[in-house]
């Protein structure tokens, strides 16, 4: 079975009817030609925007020269309420100094010490499910937050705070818009921006929570008495230029990041891969067998890291997942000066959509683009597809910090619930993937659980 795909609108549309489908979902919003295009462009009095779509235009503006393709700043207009100056919306010295002190709590032996966090919030999932139906996109949500609280700041997702964190972040994704304005047309940093009243507040909420929880870890810290999570690191961490470390404000921003791609891109991306598993039987038995290697240490305590080794299946069905379904859809850059593509002039300004989306399902690049073979993983062919058009993580200086974090808690998650259960897709309702902040179901993934038998 193909997994599903958008529907995709027409080659060509009235404006208003783009419009009116990109704030619907960005993905119905794009033709299906983009799958094979090299370039795709729009141009409006208020707008210029191009997609690339080829190796080697996608690696000039991702690493080969980043600094005249910063950040957009379209993109920062629906995220600046939650987000403020985060390390995932700012550009030039502000974000390479915040990288410079992010990027260490994320290193490999890092990781290593934050698997027990990982293997706590894995257990504590596998506690809550239950035989049945259940929509899975919620339930990889609660249990990816959890993974984020216990190894950010050491508490589970049953903490008061972090249980009203976790609520208020769902009820902000609920209410806010796709479609700013600003993010169309550009206007003055003075002019006042339109959000909904309850985007506004859930915003203000939340930061006022990361707030409290950040000034605590620092009172902490000061104390001698904070415990050495990544909230700690992050915290203690000076710049090696200027010596200085992140304020209590300047953390809020991060945390706030942290959370947001933490658990809703993981969120995202766990989801499809369970339906995808659930919908391929025969893949999901090797699966199945490979994932009892965790049943020796089931109610105990975390097995050594070195434990991941053993899914390799595993983790190529998620990287398989995340060729299909990357939870963000699209990286929007901006040219900081005049250029030219394929024989198109783009003045400073204009928008450079690199889409992960379209490069993973590129039919110049891959076989069978739309099919689930994870299977691609093994062949040697697919390492020269992957450096061309696997994007899951985007790429060069601006590749996410926590993309082994990510690998790591999806495999133990998925090996966690493989080891338990047999996955089945509900009748009638097989999810349709739309986009807005990242890639989800329209209304919801469904899967059966059935509990492993075991003579």
């Amino acid at each position: 079975m193909r997994p599903p795909m958008p529907e995709h609108r027409a080659d060509r549309v009235p404006l208003w009817r783009h419009l009116a489908l990109f704030r619907r979902d960005i993905l119905s919003a794009q033709p299906a030609r983009l799958y094979r295009a090299k370039m795709a462009e729009v141009k409006l009095p208020f707008l210029h925007s191009v997609m690339v779509n080829t190796p080697d235009l996608v690696r000039l503006v991702l690493s080969g020269r980043p600094e005249d393709f910063p950040k957009s700043e379209r993109v920062r207009e629906g995220l600046r309420l939650l987000l403020g100056e985060s390390v995932f919306v700012t550009n030039g010295a502000t974000w390479a100094r915040q990288r410079r002190m992010i990027d260490p709590a994320f290193e490999g032996g890092r990781l290593r010490e934050t698997f027990p966090a990982m293997w706590a919030a894995a257990e504590s999932m596998a506690a809550r499910l239950q035989p049945g139906e259940a929509e899975v996109e919620e339930a990889m949500s609660h249990a990816a937050a959890d993974v984020i609280f216990r190894t950010l700041f050491s508490i589970p997702i049953e903490d008061d705070t972090a249980a009203e964190v976790y609520r208020s972040f769902r009820a902000h994704q609920r209410s806010a818009p796709i479609l700013n304005p600003a993010a169309l047309i550009p206007m003055p940093r003075w002019m006042p921006r339109y959000f909904p009243r309850q985007t506004r507040e859930t915003a203000r909420h939340i930061r006022a929570l990361i707030t409290d929880m950040t000034a605590a870890r620092m009172e902490a810290i000061k104390a001698g008495t904070a415990p050495d999570d990544l909230a700690t690191k992050i915290m203690t961490t000076r710049d090696p230029e200027t010596g200085a470390t992140f304020s209590t404000e300047e953390m809020v921003d991060q945390v706030a990041i942290f959370f947001l791609a933490g658990h809703e891109t993981s969120a995202s991306a766990l989801a499809w891969t369970l339906y995808l598993i659930a919908t391929h039987p025969d893949w999901q038995a090797q699966l199945h067998a490979e994932a009892q290697a965790l049943r020796p240490y089931l109610n105990g305590p975390a097995p050594g890291f070195g434990i991941l080794r053993q899914f390799p299946l595993i983790r190529d069905t998620f990287r398989e997942a995340l060729r299909l379904y990357p939870p963000v859809p699209m990286l929007v850059r901006e040219a900081a000066r005049a250029e030219e593509f394929r024989g198109r002039k783009l003045g400073a300004g204009a928008q450079v959509i690199v889409s992960p989306w379209h490069m993973g399902r590129n039919e110049r690049i891959w076989e069978a683009p739309h099919d689930f073979r994870p299977e691609r993983w093994q062949q040697e062919d697919s390492k020269r597809c992957a450096r061309d058009g696997y994007l899951p993580f985007s790429a060069g200086p601006r590749v996410c910090t926590g993309a082994g974090f990510a690998m790591a808690e999806a495999v133990l998650i998925l090996a966690r619930i493989l080891c338990d259960w047999h996955l089945r897709p509900v009748e009638g309702r097989r999810p349709v993937p739309i986009a807005h902040l990242t890639v989800r179901a329209k209304e919801g993934i469904w899967l059966e659980f059935l509990r492993e038998t075991r003579e």
